[in-house]
């Protein structure tokens, strides 16, 4: 996939559904929205635990938190909704990471980094990630909500990846706009992977370095030698190669080759000389 430089943004002052600027007072107010939304999956969490999710009503998820029931619906629009606080700000974490990212960054470098905000979500509570788990296992209408969820996070990805291609170079038979929307459904499926996998165990193991090598995988597949017909008569790209000359040794890549593939060539151009 044949990706144009992109220019890294300023963090955004106002959020992207046009409500007011951030200031202090505004990210209070946001950290107490949080809180209260937390509160109230909490006591949902314990309840669909205790009387069952169908069981359950919202006047006694509201009465368990402490709080009316208008409160509830201040936060929440339905009771499925309720074990499921954090997600509108993860995808404003998701996006802010997307927003800033340097110059030099292959783009599917960035969706990675984006949806690693996702993973330190749940693993911020992993306890209440692994309830959250088996219950949405065993409520069909829960499994739809996180469904619809992930799907989010899916949507910002592909659009970030199909604003970094060269969309003026494309021409019949070039498939670069399916692929970017293959390569972030991959980076979502990968990263779901690993989730799931880890919760099953308990939540337990090194979540962050199965993450990073299902995101490898992607980038073996998806960051080097997609669109052979944009800009290059139908070849593909040259990989990163070296030369020695006296005492250096010189390295030519690719500016979105990524950093494993470098590395992994200096590493055997140097076993090679010793």
């Amino acid at each position: 996939m044949q990706y144009r430089p992109h220019m890294s943004q300023p963090a955004r002052t106002q959020p992207s559904d046009g409500t007011e600027p951030t200031t202090p007072g505004t990210r209070r107010a946001a950290a107490q929205r949080l809180k209260m939304r937390r509160e109230l999956a909490a006591a949902a969490m314990e309840l669909f635990a205790a009387k069952g999710y169908e069981a359950t009503t919202v006047d006694e998820i509201a009465a368990a938190a402490g709080v009316a029931r208008r409160t509830f619906f201040r936060h929440f629009r339905s009771k499925e909704e309720a074990i499921f606080p954090d997600h509108d700000d993860t995808l404003v974490r998701a996006e802010a990471v997307l927003d800033a990212a340097p110059a030099h960054e292959h783009p599917l470098d960035t969706v990675c980094r984006g949806i690693k905000e996702v993973m330190r979500m749940y693993a911020a509570s992993p306890a209440v990630s692994v309830a959250r788990y088996r219950l949405t296992r065993e409520v069909p209408t829960l499994r739809e909500a996180e469904i619809a969820s992930v799907a989010r996070y899916e949507r910002l990805f592909t659009r970030y990846l199909l604003g970094h291609f060269d969309e003026g170079a494309h021409h019949e038979g070039d498939d670069d706009p399916l692929l970017a929307e293959v390569a972030a459904s991959a980076v979502v499926t990968a990263h779901n992977h690993v989730l799931r996998r880890w919760l099953r165990a308990g939540a337990e193991g090194d979540v962050e370095a199965q993450l990073d090598h299902a995101f490898a995988i992607v980038r073996a597949t998806f960051g080097t030698g997609i669109g052979a017909g944009r800009g290059g008569a139908g070849r593909q790209a040259p990989p990163a190669r070296t030369a020695r000359q006296g005492e250096v040794l010189v390295t030519v890549a690719r500016t979105d080759a990524p950093l494993d593939e470098v590395m992994r060539t200096i590493e055997k151009a140097l076993k090679q000389r010793s």
